[in-house]
């Protein structure tokens, strides 16, 4: 099975999503990594029976020295994929280029709308609710070294109400992040995704 490592820095209620539906089947959370020590992300692994790993970006004195501790992790866990999850920091170039197209995120938008620089979380979701758009929905996608713009993997959309405020918008979006990103791991662990420059196809049946 391929091995997975999972970044995180809150809940992981993503992180959950895919323990339950590949960690053991079609692929192996080896490690999961907060950048916070009370990311409940960490409780979530530790009742899996999965190592964890506190990196914390303050104690490393640069975000070099931060990522770079962070790979030092991932290499002694011998992690083939590495899943961000809910992971709220950006990775330096040198991370991404140790992990070309082997590096998957989520955003809780319809990529190229609402994203870059200061769209996360929640910020995303008053975004999409300030345009007054008519549907919102995750994006899956590789990491590359610009924020939010490496190859789109997968997305899936959701009607939003007029009367959808932002609360109700990340909840109705979040449905769809438990069910998208756990899919796209699997397919990647199953080796059904090649990417193309932008273009990623998935040729599972």
């Amino acid at each position: 099975m391929m091995k997975i490592g999972v970044l995180v820095s809150g809940g992981g209620t993503n992180l959950q999503a895919i323990i339950d539906k590949v960690h053991g089947k079609t692929g192996e959370i080896a490690v999961v990594i907060a950048n916070n020590p009370d990311a409940y992300g960490l409780v979530r692994a530790q009742k899996a029976g999965i190592a964890t790993a506190v990196v914390v970006e303050q104690d490393c004195g640069s975000p070099e020295a931060f990522n770079q501790k962070m790979m030092a992790v991932l290499k002694a866990h011998d992690v083939e994929l590495v899943v961000l999850a809910g992971f709220m920091r950006i990775l330096t170039p040198a991370f991404v280029r140790a992990y070309p197209n082997r590096i998957v995120n989520i955003h809780p938008a319809l990529i190229p709308s609402f994203c870059g620089e200061g769209f996360y979380g929640m910020h995303v979701h008053q975004a999409v609710y300030d345009y007054g758009v008519k549907v919102s929905g995750p994006t899956v996608h590789f990491v590359s070294e610009e924020a939010d713009a490496g190859p789109i993997i997968a997305q899936r959309t959701v009607a939003l109400d007029d009367s959808d405020k932002p609360e109700a918008i990340q909840k109705k979006v979040l449905v769809l992040e438990h069910e998208l990103l756990p899919w796209v791991v699997e397919q990647i662990c199953l080796g059904h995704v090649h990417v193309d420059g932008r273009r990623v196809a998935i040729d599972c049946k």
